[in-house]
C-alpha cells in the first residue's frame, strides 16, 4: 500500500536522481539487482511498484547514504528501515566511546568528530588547545558561529573564526568549499544553511573556484597557522565508520590533524606536555 501524500511516481524520480548521481546506467543497474532493464525503467517511470526488498537492493547498489534510504522507502509506501539515534543516547554508547578513544589516541594532534553539515560533536584536547592559541576559544566561536551548532566550515571560512590566522586561506577556502560542495552532491541531499549562507557570502564569492596555487604534485593541502612569528602546518585525513546500520553513525566523520613538518610536530607535542602540566 502506499503511503498517505506519497506515490509510485515519487520512488520512481528519486530513483532516478540517485541512478544519475551515481552515474549508473539502467542497464548496470539492472544486472547488479538481477532483474531486467525494463523493470528498472518501468520503477522509474511509476508503470511498476517496488518491494521493500527491491528498494533496499536498489539503494544499496547505488551507495545511497542510510538518510535517503529511508527517504526512497517512505516515497515507495514503506516504514523506515535505520533508525536515528541520538549520539548521547545509550544506542550509540559503545559507538560514542570509540570515537572518544580514537580522539584521545591522536593525542598531541587535533581532531574532531562532525557530522554530514560539519556540526562538531566531539573534539580532543589538542583541538582545543590549538583553537586556544588564535584567542578566546569562546569568543571565536560566537564570532563564527553566533548562536548556531559550532560549525567547523563556519569557524574556518566565516569571518571573526579562525579565517583570520590562515595564512594560505587563498588555497584552503576553494579546496574546502568544493569539498563541502561535493560532498552534499554524493549525498544527493539538499545542501545545508551553513554551506549556502557561505556560498552567498559576498567575501568568499571569488573563492568558488579551484585553486591554481596548487602544485599537482602535492599530495594534501596543508592549513599553515600564524602563531606569533611562527608557523603551524597541518593536514587531515577523513574516517567513517565502515558498516553502519544508524543514520547517525552514517553521518559521522572523525577529522585528525596531522603535523605536515617536523616543526609544527614539535610545537604540538611540547603545546600538549604544557597542557598536561
Amino acid at each position: 500500500m502506499i503511503a498517505c501524500g506519497m506515490s509510485v511516481a515519487d520512488f520512481g524520480t528519486r530513483l532516478r536522481a540517485w541512478r544519475r548521481v551515481r552515474r549508473v546506467s539502467q542497464l548496470d543497474l539492472s544486472l547488479t539487482c538481477a532483474v531486467s532493464q525494463r523493470h528498472i525503467s518501468f520503477l522509474e517511470s511509476g508503470r511498476s511498484q517496488p518491494s521493500r526488498r527491491m528498494v533496499l537492493a536498489l539503494a544499496e547498489a547505488l551507495d545511497v547514504p542510510l538518510r535517503e534510504r529511508n527517504g526512497l522507502l517512505g516515497a515507495a509506501g514503506f516504514a523506515a528501515e535505520f533508525r536515528e539515534s541520538s549520539l548521547d543516547g545509550p544506542v550509540m554508547a559503545p559507538a560514542r566511546e570509540a570515537l572518544a578513544r580514537m580522539l584521545r589516541y591522536h593525542e598531541p594532534f587535533p581532531a574532531v568528530v562532525v557530522d554530514r553539515d560539519f556540526n562538531l560533536k566531539m573534539s580532543n584536547r589538542a583541538f582545543d588547545r590549538l583553537l586556544a592559541l588564535l584567542g578566546d576559544p569562546d569568543a571565536i566561536w560566537q564570532a563564527s558561529c553566533g548562536a548556531g551548532p559550532r560549525n567547523l566550515l563556519q569557524l574556518t571560512l566565516a569571518a571573526g573564526g579562525a579565517r583570520a590566522a590562515i595564512r594560505n586561506f587563498d588555497t584552503v577556502a576553494p579546496m574546502l568549499l568544493n569539498r563541502a560542495w561535493h560532498e552534499a552532491l554524493a549525498r544527493g541531499a539538499e545542501i545545508g544553511p551553513v554551506l549556502r549562507e557561505l556560498r552567498a557570502a559576498p567575501d568568499l564569492a571569488e573563492h568558488w573556484r579551484v585553486s591554481d596555487g596548487i602544485h599537482p604534485g602535492v599530495p594534501v593541502v596543508p592549513v599553515t597557522l600564524a602563531h606569533g612569528d611562527a608557523s603551524l602546518s597541518l593536514f587531515s585525513m577523513i574516517s567513517t565508520f565502515g558498516t553502519p546500520y544508524d543514520v547517525t553513525a552514517d553521518e559521522l566523520r572523525v577529522e585528525s590533524f596531522f603535523p605536515a613538518d617536523p616543526a609544527t610536530e614539535a610545537a604540538l607535542r611540547a603545546l600538549g606536555t604544557d597542557g598536561e602540566s
